[in-house]
């Protein structure tokens, strides 16, 4: 089954490409033509079991319906995971992403044989800006425009939907308020990723003070299910009449079987409390027998230090919601300067600074909302620090 997967995608692949060179000249010629024919949709698509897709999917769709017209999805999600340092990229701010365009039943063979419901809300344009977005959907393809610097929150492929409509409309979009709506790009997240915690804890590890801040409409419409809130409560606003920025509403790929991959099966929060069970037993026997556990030490050290350099290097994204994070107070390579000392009993200032770090960071949590499971490790470092000093001052 799996060489079969790899033959259908290859041929997929092949297909799409010469559609790309093909269509899409064509679709760029379209200016000339009427578009009472043509319908353009907003599509958002529900998550999937793939990572990428925790938060949801958006696109566009030009379906021009007289007899052998033109169904494509747009598509600005496009990426190459297999390029160099993508990972790294990704972290850092750097990815480039790029609209991409497929026929639109491939669009739906997709999220169908996901399982993920896709939902169509068609826009009530006028012939002159269904005109006016088809145009711009064509320079968007054109290859030196096709690719775009992809930002999570700000530039994402909800955002880039959203912002070329919006500009192919002549009237002015209002947008309904949402009363008492202003949540932060944390708890967005959080409500997305309810059933994956430990992608809600890489989230939380990287995300810094500024995620924690309230949203505006804007902002909030990163996500894919925001947007199509808005939009279905949004109206046009043109020569002092209203209408209704979407005119119908409907499923376009019902909600489907998915197949959920069983992940690592304790939660962060579950370890945390194993953690700390084990830190408060090995706090007692130490004092118990009056001794130190060097590898205990090292153990804790290593892991700080480790995931301190890459708290770091965040200091560095081009993310503007990473670059202020507390937990850098205690999760930073300090320990990577004293391991040596430590593992070899040598008398070190690093349990002092640490224990200072340690409150400061305990006190910022008056500020940020830290990763699950990260107190469990303030905890054992502060015993290990209690350790220390009370055997250098005894």
């Amino acid at each position: 089954m799996k060489h079969l997967k790899i033959i259908f995608n290859a041929l997929k692949g092949g297909f799409v490409s010469l559609f790309l060179l093909t269509t899409i000249p064509v679709f760029a010629q379209q200016d000339s033509l009427r578009m009472d024919s043509v319908e353009i949709s907003l599509l958002t698509c529900q998550p999937h079991d793939e990572i990428y897709s925790l938060y949801g999917h958006t696109a566009i769709r030009y379906h021009d319906m007289r007899k052998g017209g033109l169904d494509i999805a747009f598509n600005y999600g496009v990426f190459d995971y297999h390029k160099p340092f993508f990972a790294l990229r990704f972290v850092f701010g750097l990815t480039d992403y790029e609209l991409g365009a497929y026929p639109y039943r491939l669009f739906q063979e997709e999220y169908r044989r996901f399982g993920s419901m896709v939902t169509e809300q068609v826009l009530n344009l006028t012939d002159e800006e269904k005109k006016a977005l088809q145009q711009a959907l064509a320079v968007n393809m054109q290859s030196e425009n096709r690719v775009y610097r992809y930002n999570y929150f700000y530039s994402n492929c909800t955002t880039k939907a959203r912002d070329i409509i919006e500009r192919c409309i002549q009237g002015k979009v209002s947008y309904a308020a949402r009363e008492g709506y202003a949540p932060s790009h944390r708890e967005m997240i959080h409500e997305m990723a309810h059933n994956n915690p430990w992608a809600a804890f890489g989230n939380d590890l990287l995300l810094g003070i500024l995620a924690d801040q309230p949203t505006d409409r804007e902002k909030q419409e990163f996500l894919p299910n925001n947007l199509m809130y808005d939009f279905d409560h949004a109206e046009i606003y043109q020569h002092g009449d209203y209408r209704p920025l979407v005119k119908e509403r409907r499923i376009s790929v019902p909600a489907g079987v998915q197949m959920v991959k069983s992940g690592f099966p304790l939660s962060p929060f579950t370890c945390g409390i194993i953690l700390t069970a084990i830190a408060i037993a090995l706090f007692c026997m130490q004092l118990q027998r009056k001794t130190i556990y060097r590898w205990w030490d090292a153990t804790q050290m290593l892991v700080v230090g480790t995931i301190g350099i890459v708290l770091f290097l965040m200091l560095f994204s081009q993310h503007p919601t990473v670059s202020i994070n507390l937990q850098i107070l205690l999760l930073n390579p300090l320990p990577w300067f004293f391991l040596w000392k430590v593992v070899h009993g040598r008398s070190t200032r690093y349990w002092s600074i640490t224990a200072i770090l340690a409150v400061l960071f305990l006190i910022g949590g008056l500020f940020q909302h830290y990763a699950a499971g990260i107190w469990s490790l303030a905890l054992c470092l502060l015993l290990q620090c209690y350790l220390h000093l009370k055997h250098r001052w005894a």
